[in-house]
Order: C-alpha cells, then sequence, then structure tokens
C-alpha cells in the first residue's frame, strides 16, 4: 500500500514551483514517501503595486502560512529572504537546505557587462537595496546611469530587455539557476559591489511546530553552515528593524585558510536609494556554532552600523 502523500505549499510562480519541486525530490528520498505540490496565490503575487509600497514583509508568505496553520498543506517551501524576521510560535523553520549562489546578475543588452553599461543607461530592478548599491557605484565610477522600479517574475523582468524597454535587469543568480536560465546572466556582480539580500539564495522548509516526525525527516536536508550564515543575516536584519524592502544587503561567509576554516565574515550595507549615502562594515568572529551565537554576530554588527547612521538611511524602520 502506498503511503499517503505529503501536501506541499508553494507559490505558483514558475521559479517558486521549480524551488519547490526540488525539495519535494529531496523530501521523497528521505520519507520513503510521495510529495504533491499544493498551489497557493498569495497577497504579493497578485498585487501589481512595487514592494516597497505594500511593504515587502510577509507578501509572498502569509498565504502559505494560513494554509499550514489550517491543515490544508503539511509543509510549505519559502525563498528565505521573504520570510519576516520574527518567527511564529505555532511554525519552526525545520530544514535550511544548502544555499544557491548568493549574488545578484545583470541581463544586458547585446551581452553587456555592468561596467560597459553606455552612458544614460536604464536598468530595471524592483529592489531599493540594489538600487543603492548600483547608485553607488555609478557614482563612485563616474558612470551615468538610472535605475527604473520594475515588478514582475523571471520571463517578465526578462522581457524588459529583450523588448528594448530597458538596456539591464538585474536578478538573482540562485533564481535564475533554478529556472535554468543562468546562460542568459552576462554579468556576475561581485559582492563587493552589491550585496545580497539577507538570506538571498537560500530556502527555507517550515511545517508546523506540533509535527515531530515531519520535522525530524526535513531535518535531514539542513545544512549547519547555511543555517548559521542566514542567521546572522537576519539578525543583523531584524536588529536594524528593517523589513524585506528595505535597502539592506548582508551575506555572511567563511573564511578559509587553505583546507581549514578559520572564522564567519559577515558584511551589512545599508544605503540611501541614490547611492549618495551608504553605511558598509563588517565583522568577524569563530563559526557560530548555536543559533544563540549566529544571532549575536548579526546583533553586534548591527549595533555598529546603527552607531553609524544607518537608521537614518533605510525610510520608514519596519515595525
Amino acid at each position: 500500500m502506498t503511503e499517503k502523500a505529503l501536501r506541499l505549499g508553494t507559490r505558483r510562480s514558475k521559479l517558486a514551483m521549480a524551488q519547490s519541486g526540488q525539495v519535494a525530490d529531496a523530501v521523497s528520498q528521505v520519507t520513503g514517501r510521495p510529495v504533491e505540490l499544493v498551489e497557493i496565490t498569495t497577497y504579493g503575487d497578485v498585487s501589481r503595486e512595487h514592494l516597497a509600497q505594500i511593504g515587502g514583509t510577509g507578501v509572498f508568505v502569509a498565504a502559505l502560512r494560513e494554509a499550514l496553520a489550517r491543515g490544508e498543506v503539511d509543509f510549505a517551501v519559502h525563498s528565505l529572504k521573504d520570510l519576516p524576521t520574527t518567527q511564529p510560535d505555532e511554525l519552526v523553520v525545520a530544514a535550511i537546505p544548502v544555499r544557491e549562489d548568493p549574488r545578484d546578475v545583470i541581463i544586458a543588452r547585446d551581452t553587456l557587462k555592468l561596467a560597459d553599461l553606455p552612458r544614460g543607461a536604464r536598468i530595471g530592478t524592483g529592489s531599493p537595496r540594489r538600487m543603492a548599491q548600483l547608485n553607488a557605484y555609478a557614482r563612485s565610477h563616474g558612470m551615468d546611469i538610472e535605475t527604473v522600479p520594475i515588478r514582475g517574475n523571471v520571463d517578465t523582468r526578462i522581457g524588459y530587455v529583450t523588448k528594448g524597454d530597458l538596456d539591464a535587469v538585474v536578478l538573482a543568480a540562485a533564481g535564475l539557476n533554478r529556472v535554468g536560465r543562468s546562460d542568459e546572466v552576462t554579468d556576475f556582480l561581485s559582492v563587493d559591489t552589491v550585496l545580497p539580500a539577507p538570506g538571498q539564495g537560500a530556502l527555507a522548509v517550515e511545517t508546523t511546530a506540533d509535527n515531530a516526525d515531519l520535522i525530524a525527516a526535513l531535518a535531514q536536508l539542513d545544512d549547519p553552515f547555511t543555517r548559521a550564515a542566514v542567521t546572522a543575516e537576519r539578525s543583523l536584519l531584524a536588529a536594524l528593524e528593517a523589513g524585506c524592502s528595505a535597502p539592506v544587503g548582508a551575506l555572511a561567509d567563511l573564511l578559509v585558510d587553505g583546507q581549514i576554516v578559520k572564522e564567519m565574515r559577515l558584511r551589512g550595507v545599508v544605503g540611501t536609494t541614490d547611492g549618495s549615502t551608504l553605511v558598509q562594515l563588517s565583522t568577524t568572529g569563530p563559526v557560530p556554532e548555536t543559533h544563540e551565537a549566529a544571532t549575536a554576530l548579526g546583533r553586534e554588527l548591527a549595533t555598529e552600523m546603527l552607531a553609524q547612521g544607518a537608521a537614518g538611511l533605510m525610510g520608514e524602520r519596519a515595525l
């Protein structure tokens, strides 16, 4: 007798379906049970407003969490960068699998790289974080660019370039890898140029806190370093009291000497969207072995950034 299928809640976008399908395959392997995808429409999917206008935080998450609470799905997959930093008591992130490439990328006309874009080039992005860092880069390199707010799925955004409406668009490398379109990238942006969003490239597999058997099964997909890194990044975001649509970038990575892991480095940036002012700092410490240690690393850097005036650069701070 075939065991009852586990129900995985996912957004309906091509990217969400692709990454949820990958998780479904992995869950099937560790549980021996089939997994069916349950498509759920979120507010972020149907609203045509820019994310900064609708708050960003949680707009792609709430409907999935409501389906979990109602028992309509057994677990859900989120892009971790979309999760609010406050975790509900009744839900648990049971797994954060190995992170994909966290970098941002450019898809530009004529296979141009960022540094080669012509004067007056129009670059599309819906992210204040990307706008702030791209405009700061342009200022420091004598470039004349215009960042243009856009929304839409991967196809829509790339279409702005192929149809000639924009010279380039900025997307996440992870998303393009997951939908098989990484060959269209014309430039990978160094994290020294554009720090990614906290948690970018990572997935969160969430279920109800009372489902002990499923939590234990999903935990087999967890990657301890990815969890430590994104915990530090999201702790910084929380300590800044900023939502996921704020102009905040963060990335935790390992400092390695040969084959020996020495420390974790956490970098953070906050800036005005015109790029005129950035607060960009970093800190290093032992690789966190506990949630508390990773959280402390993020709070430490956030405290330093606030002392440098970060709060005044974020517009309205998340409540």
